[in-house]
């Protein structure tokens, strides 16, 4: 089986070292040709892992090269992730580059998505939920898939989705993973986490960075399995935790007093709306306000993936942070 993994960053690397590792060939491609280099796993699983690695370097947004790379492949994945400000205008075109590098080569297209497309239910997330986007960025998302489900009810490809919750680990780098940055480390270090948006003591799900990966395997070894293609399948995610619950957990893990985070006061979070990352958290905000849980159990009984515990992902995910502070 042979597996083109678009996107170099956690999600892309975590996705190479699962198919790697279950015995895929794989090609991580990214802009920078970024070789195989996962956080958190060990040099000798590394090592393993990479003989079945080979990097590349392609732009996600040239469809011709995207196709030409996926030639020969069983399955593309699209790891990719443009920035959080810009997804208006990189988003589309990109899209529309792997789907049509996906119509060409013949390869199924996986894309790794989020929950932006059902807005804000109150109730558990399932595959089944109304989609219902309150703003611009759910509307992006909610639109890729619709069009890649199109071509593959037209025949035209196989696509399916894989949806996780914000997500958190070793590897995620600086800006994207909410909880890593704002939650997690300032518990570490033994500081009051300030929060821009949301209440800190509402349940919220957090998806374990390599559980995507994990995921995104088993489905790239299922690629001959009629079931799995035409739909959204959920990441396995553990139990919701509050901002509460995280900072409590880190510092019994740490070693440190535990310190109740808080909100940003109104004016605070007023004067910070001047930075365009910032205000474009709102779209997403309310999703902090009420309890926002994801329910993975139908990808859980089709591939056998189970979340990582909790307290194993954080573990983890502290042990790397901590080399990295």
């Amino acid at each position: 089986m042979r597996a083109v993994v678009v996107g170099a960053g956690a999600i892309g690397q975590w996705t190479a070292y699962e198919a790697a590792a279950s015995g895929h060939e794989v090609v991580l491609a990214s802009r920078s040709g970024r070789p195989l280099s996962v956080a958190g796993a060990s040099r000798r699983a590394i090592s393993a892992a990479s003989s079945s690695v080979t990097a590349a370097t392609v732009d996600a947004g040239d469809a011709g090269a995207l196709a030409g790379l996926a030639a020969g492949a069983d399955v593309l994945v699209n790891a990719v992730n443009p920035p959080y400000t810009d997804w208006d205008a990189k988003w589309p075109p990109m899209a529309s580059a792997f789907l049509a590098a996906a119509e060409r080569s013949g390869a199924a297209l996986v894309t790794i998505g989020n929950l932006y497309p059902y807005g804000h239910p109150t109730s558990p997330i399932t595959e089944a939920t109304p989609e219902t986007p309150n703003g611009h960025k759910g509307r992006v998302r909610q639109a890729m898939w619709r069009d890649a489900q199109a071509r593959h009810q037209a025949g035209r490809i196989r696509a399916a989705e894989l949806r996780a919750a914000d997500y958190f680990g070793p590897g995620v780098t600086k800006g994207m993973s909410y909880l890593n940055q704002y939650a997690i480390l300032p518990a570490m270090r033994g500081r009051t986490a300030r929060h821009i948006m949301g209440v800190v003591d509402a349940p919220h799900a957090w998806t374990y960075v390599r559980d995507i990966g994990r995921l995104a395997a088993a489905v790239v070894a299922s690629v001959a399995d009629d079931d799995v293609w035409g739909r959204v399948w959920h990441v396995p995610t553990e139990a919701p935790r509050s901002l509460e619950d995280v900072a409590r957990d880190v510092a019994a893990l740490v070693g440190q007093p535990p310190r109740t985070p808080r909100p940003y006061p109104r004016l605070v979070k007023a004067a910070l709306h001047v930075v365009p990352l910032i205000r474009e958290l709102d779209e997403m905000a309310p999703a902090f306000e009420a309890p926002y849980t994801l329910d993975g159990s139908a990808a859980e009984r089709r591939f056998g993936v189970a979340a990582t515990p909790w307290h194993e992902a954080l573990e983890e995910t502290v042990a790397w942070l901590r080399s990295h502070d």
